[in-house]
């Protein structure tokens, strides 16, 4: 049996928790846990309770990061390296582990310095920039301590992973990265999307249905769709909007729908449980993504994935990843950044057209469900390791 120890040091990253990073973490558990997999997880942050498929995973608690003054919670998140590593040691020991696997964090470098100095393959996983993103987005004090800190794990780290090829870009500016670095994209569960997913809730027959899924930030851009709503609702006005998830951004987008008149025909649901995000996705007849035109896209954005798994026609942003992802015309549909004259047309269209709705949605279900699954990310880690695993089936369920 592979033994593996997978570290999550990021106090922003609940393992129990419902956001994508939190879901990515989850499904990479059970994709490894579907290949026979005993596990730890090292983790600074649970929130609850892993969800109950998830029970054979022992979990091991680090310092929780205090609350406060930005300097001191960075500082303390440093001093987590104190604990991992003899935490590491007591529980492997004389026996060791077979993987140490990482969802790279700021600071958190003793896990693949633990793998390296046993002997151990250690792979860690990039989702981002982190450096640059925190000092961009939330604020960095101690910036050199953090750029040596990701030059140890990076060095110290026999491979890694990067979500997208704008990742490994960003990695392979780094010396210590560099050649070491594979693309491995985020994917899907397909036990999660069933053919034929009921709704969570019965629609009128006559609706049509605009989603989106995630957290309501600025570099999700919903604000673009909020305006394309608006004016989409003047050529079909039996069109609603569906936004599931939460975020700062959402009295915002709640103002900006009053303001246009069109706050009746939108929903927001709040955040909810992962497990019910597929029933969610069932509710709509055309999902969007609708990222600005952000000069460093580096995202291998999970809601496309999920949107494609449940059989929907995608309208995404022509940017990074989603211009490999998606083949406009034959699984979704793009279109310029932050563009709503281009967003309401091709909204108009998929409209007027249910064939190809249905055509693009099959097409898209298709590409994921047999190139972007959790358990081929797995079965390519593991590749990457050096590790052996069983050929990959794709579920009966799922075909």
């Amino acid at each position: 049996m592979t033994r593996i120890a997978y570290i999550n040091a990021d106090p922003g990253v609940p393992a129990g928790g419902t956001n994508g990073a939190s879901i990515h973490v989850q499904e990479v558990l059970r994709a490894m846990l579907a290949r026979g997999a005993k596990l730890d997880l090292f983790v600074t942050r649970l929130d609850g309770a892993l969800p109950a498929d998830l029970a054979a995973v022992q979990v091991h608690s680090l310092p929780a990061v205090p609350p406060g003054d930005l300097a001191a919670r960075e500082l303390a998140a440093l001093r987590t390296n104190e604990t991992l590593r003899p935490l590491l040691e007591a529980t492997y020991g004389a026996r060791g582990c077979d993987l140490v696997y990482e969802r790279c964090s700021l600071w958190s470098y003793a896990g693949m310095e633990f793998a390296r100095d046993h002997g151990i393959p250690g792979v860690l996983e990039v989702n981002a920039p982190l450096t640059r993103e925190q000092a961009t987005y939330r604020g960095l004090v101690h910036r050199a301590a953090a750029e040596a800190a990701a030059e140890r794990m990076f060095g110290a780290a026999q491979v890694l992973i990067a979500v997208s090829a704008e990742v490994r870009a960003f990695l392979e500016q780094t010396p210590a990265a560099r050649g070491k670095v594979a693309v491995v994209t985020n994917g899907v569960n397909p036990l999660r999307f069933p053919p034929h997913l009921e709704p969570i809730r019965p629609k009128a027959t006559d609706e049509f249905v605009v989603g989106f899924v995630g957290s309501l930030k600025p570099w999700h851009g919903v604000e673009v769709l909020v305006e394309a709503f608006a004016q989409l609702r003047v050529e079909v006005p039996v069109a609603k909007l569906l936004i599931v998830g939460d975020g700062r951004e959402r009295a915002s987008l709640e103002a900006q729908l009053r303001t246009r008149g069109v706050a009746a025909a939108a929903e927001f649901t709040g955040a909810v449980p992962a497990e019910s995000i597929p029933a969610w996705l069932a509710v709509m007849d055309v999902a969007v993504a609708t990222y600005p035109a952000l000069s460093d896209f580096y995202f291998s954005p999970l809601k496309v994935f999920e949107y494609m798994a449940a059989g929907l026609p995608v309208v995404a942003s022509g940017i990074g990843q989603l211009n490999d992802l998606i083949e406009p015309g034959i699984n979704g549909l793009l279109v310029q950044p932050g563009s709503v004259a281009e967003l309401v047309a091709a909204l108009v269209r998929l409209h007027g057209d249910p064939s190809l709705r249905a055509r693009l949605g099959r097409a898209a279900r298709e590409r994921v469900l047999y190139h972007h699954t959790w358990t081929a990310a797995v079965d390519q880690v593991f590749r990457l390791a050096g590790l052996s695993t069983p050929a990959q089936t794709l579920p009966a369920a799922t075909r």
